[in-house]
């Protein structure tokens, strides 16, 4: 059985999110602020985490989210926030959150989206390494060598590059890394895609004299071995 952490501070969502959570077939852990639902998501393995945005205590949603991944934790989470403008899911997913939905919603969503992002997070990744000049990407381990140093990456920024790397020497737009990374499309507005390939670029390589992912201006970004 897959198991889920719920950090929510109301009551009665929790709950609720609590029994439909369980009547989909998932075991739900709870809590009910930031430093519980922190120490409870490194207690336990668990499979998935519905964090709400808004928490008291001054520790939001964010920090939380923040902390989790400053500690190198994959876990893939979903945010629940009443904040539904563009900006606002943009900082929730720039922050490492891996999907968000918006206050109030449809329990069937909620499940749904769970479904999703616990099906991508276990899938097993094919038994093949790609090769792009200095760059070297396992993606049995996941590992990501670049100039034989491995690089650490987040999981958004090594599914960037995997998409990237899978589509080697093709220009790739926005929306495409969108839609294959986040699932949905979040507006061309945003520069979310933007901020993600910058820190990848500097991950990869640190002094920026050989880049191997590229700018197509007015189209998108293309993955070739550097010049």
């Amino acid at each position: 059985m897959q198991t889920v952490l719920v950090v929510e501070d109301d009551a009665k969502t929790l709950k609720e999110i609590k029994v439909a959570l369980e009547d989909h077939g998932y075991a739900v852990e709870t809590a009910a602020t930031g430093p519980d639902g922190i120490a409870r998501a490194h207690a336990f393995d668990f499979d998935a985490i519905v964090l709400d945005r808004m928490l008291p205590g001054g520790m939001t949603g964010l920090d939380v989210l923040n902390s989790l991944r400053t500690t190198g934790m994959t876990t893939p989470v979903l945010i629940l926030s009443a904040l539904s403008t563009v900006d606002e899911r943009v900082k929730g997913l720039r922050a490492g959150g891996d999907d968000y939905l918006v206050k109030p919603f449809e329990f069937v969503e909620l499940t749904a989206r769970l479904d999703s992002l616990v099906r991508r997070s276990q899938a097993a990744p094919q038994a093949r390494v790609y090769r792009v000049g200095p760059l070297h990407v396992d993606l049995m381990t996941r590992a990501v060598v670049y100039a034989g140093s491995e690089v650490a990456l987040l999981p958004r920024e090594y599914r960037i590059l995997e998409y990237l790397i899978r589509h080697e020497g093709q220009v790739v737009s926005r929306t495409m890394l969108f839609e294959a990374v986040w699932d949905y499309r979040l507006g061309e507005r945003t520069n979310v895609i933007d901020v993600h390939i910058s820190r990848l670029r500097k991950k990869l390589d640190p002094t920026g004299m050989a880049p191997i992912i590229h700018t197509v201006r007015g189209s998108g970004y293309v993955l070739r071995a550097p010049d």
